[in-house]
Order: structure tokens, then sequence, then C-alpha cells
């Protein structure tokens, strides 16, 4: 598997575990306030001072639930503050309405249930904003508490309000704090491996790439060395055209395959620098132009747009210009030199493996070859 299918593939498994948190949030919230705080409503109705007060909260905290629900999974944009100020309003009322005798007990309902509805308003939000809400809640039922309690069971109203606290705090702030770091170990992980991946693949494409490069170097090390057999033995003259002409386009290809080693920053000018040195050499003066920035380009692209004007290149006699336009998805060398041996007129052009195209044309004059590659 390729690094960007992989950290995809890990992108995925985070967002799918984050998912798995929210939805058991939702559920915890939602379960919470259906199964015990309509039953806690409906067992001290007879007993709120206001009873009313107490369902209008609940249908409140059901509306902010359902907000922060589809904030949760469709991403839409709620008044966070605003809907914690209305669950805080909403905790103090019932609070205020509870008859003194059921602080601690479902009639009481928002009390214990705040916590998981500002998760959901506060899950993706950091802890900080969370146990705030927590704090104010605990503040809102120790005066509760406080007004509430006679001086004899002051000192065990406090104990119990220390044991309610922990008890309705620490399981938000704790499934907070694990989806949080369930999100980091999952995000590491898939960086972790998709790096991984990507030097395995860098590994494979070097070791690829020069096992390719050994076996062209054997092609053009094998032509070089028949043709200098030849030039030993005497079955070829130095002095003959076509004899210098494969000369020049055997160096031109030792020096572009050198060059497509080098590390440089722009390596197809760098291999078409390489061929214009060699016919620089044999006293062929050659005009190089560069226009444009070029894109990023593989080796095999680089050898396709390169090889066939190299191969021309090899024939100059008298002068020629190479010239490179490039843009971010297409790019185009041209050479264009004097006309030497060869038919008095010829002009054709193929597409190379349907990713770069060839075009050749000579007259009695000038002979104009160009290469170009588009991104698909």
């Amino acid at each position: 598997m390729s690094a960007e299918r992989l950290l995809r593939a890990g992108t995925a498994v985070v967002a799918t575990a984050d998912r798995g948190g929210r939805i058991a949030a939702v559920g915890i919230a939602f379960g919470w306030h259906f199964a015990v705080n309509v039953p806690g409503i409906a067992s001290g109705w007879t007993d709120y001072r206001v009873p009313w007060a107490s369902a209008a909260g609940w249908v409140l905290f059901t509306v902010v639930g359902v907000l922060a629900t589809a904030r949760l999974f469709y991403g839409f944009a709620v008044p966070v503050i605003p809907l914690l100020t209305v669950l805080l309003i909403v905790d103090v009322l019932v609070i205020a309405v509870t008859p003194d005798g059921h602080m601690f007990d479902t009639p009481n309902w928002a009390w214990g249930t705040i916590g998981w509805f500002a998760l959901l308003l506060l899950y993706d939000r950091g802890m900080v904003a969370l146990v705030t809400v927590l704090a104010l809640n605990a503040l809102f039922g120790l005066v509760g508490v406080v007004a509430a309690s006679t001086e004899a069971q002051g000192a065990a109203d406090l104990s119990r309000f220390v044991m309610y606290i922990y008890g309705t705090g620490v399981l938000p702030i704790a499934l907070m704090a694990a989806m949080g770091v369930l999100r980091d170990t999952a995000e590491k992980a898939a960086a972790t491996e998709a790096a991984r991946a990507a030097l395995e693949s860098e590994r494979l494409g070097a070791v690829h790439a020069q096992r390719e490069r050994q076996d062209r170097l054997g092609i053009v090390s094998e032509a070089a060395g028949a043709l200098l057999h030849d030039l030993a033995t005497g079955r070829a003259d130095p002095a003959d055209l076509d004899v210098q002409r494969a000369c020049a386009l055997a160096a031109g290809r030792l020096r572009r395959l050198i060059a497509e080693s080098d590390d440089v920053p722009d390596p197809l000018l760098h291999e078409l620098r390489a061929c214009v040195d060699v016919a620089e050499r044999q006293g062929v003066p050659v005009d190089l132009i560069a226009v444009g920035e070029l894109p990023t380009l593989d080796v095999a692209i680089r050898r396709r747009l390169a090889e066939p004007l190299a191969a021309t290149l090899a024939t100059a006699r008298h002068w020629a210009r190479v010239t490179v336009v490039a843009q971010p998805d297409e790019v185009v060398v041209s050479l264009t030199t004097p006309a030497t041996a060869g038919p008095a007129s010829e002009s054709y052009s193929w597409p190379m493996d349907g990713v770069v195209d060839y075009w050749y044309e000579r007259d009695e004059e000038l002979v104009w070859t160009q290469t170009r590659w588009r991104a698909a």
C-alpha cells in the first residue's frame, strides 16, 4: 500500500474512532435524559415548588442536546457559549424549584445531567471549558445544598455533596480525556505508518531506478564498445561523418545517463545541458533557452523528452537551438538545427506511450524536432 493510501486509511481510522466517541457521548446524554430524568421529574412533580419550570428545563436541555448533536455529526454552527448559558440557567432553576429534601435525588435532575450535555457542546474544545462548566455546576449545587441543609445534616450533606460532584463530573471528564488520547494515539500511529511506507516506497523506487540505470548503462556501453572496437580495428573511419555522428550520439547518451543520477533542482535541464555539452565539444554552438518553471517529472518522462532531441543534436554541425517551455501541466522541448544529410523533406509525429508526443520535420534547410509532455 502506498504512503498516500496508508495515510488516508489512517485518517479514516482516526475519524471512525472519533465518531465512536461522539456516538457514545450522545447515547449516554440522551439515554440518561430520558431513562433517568423523566421518571425523576414525574416522581417529584407534586413536590416541586414550580413543576412546570422543571419540565420546561427538561425541554430546553433536549433542544440544546439536539443542536449539539447536529454540530457534532453534521458540523452545524451553533452558539456554544449561549447554549452553555442556557444549560447553567436551567441547572440553577431546577435547583431552585427542587424541594429541600430532594437535593441529591432524581427530581434535581439537571445537576447530574449538565456534564453530559456540556460535553456534547465542548467535545472538541478542550478539557478546560468542560471543567469550568462542571465547576460552576458544583458551585450552584453547593449554594443549593447549603440553603436546603439543616444544621443537623450540614456535615452529612457536605460529604454527600463531594461524592455527588465526583460521581457526576468524573465520567464526562474521563470520556473526553479518553477520546483525546485515542485520537492522538491513532493520529500518531497513522503518521508513523505512513512515514514508514513512504521510506519503503522510496527505497524500492531507488532499487528499481538503479537496476534500470545499470541495464541502460550496459546497452549504451555495448554500443560504445562496438564503435570503439571498429575504430581500433580500422573498420570505422574517424573522418566518416556517420561515424562522427555515432560517436557524438554515444557520448551524449553516456553524459545524459550520468546526469540522470545527479540530484539537481532542474534535472531535465541538467540532462539537456549534458547533451549540449557534447555538441559544443565538437565545435557546434548551441543556444539553450528555458522559459517557465519546470514541474517535477520522473526519470522515464524526462528520458522520453530528451532522447529524440539528443539523437538529433548529435547530427548538428553548424549551430543548434534548444528551447524548453514549461508550465505546471505541460513541458515542450524543441530543437532547431541546419539540415545535414538525409532526405530533402520529411515530417512525422507519434505519441510515445501516450505520455510524451514527438514531432520531427525536416526540409532542405532546417531540422525541427519537438517533444511535449502534458499532465494527464
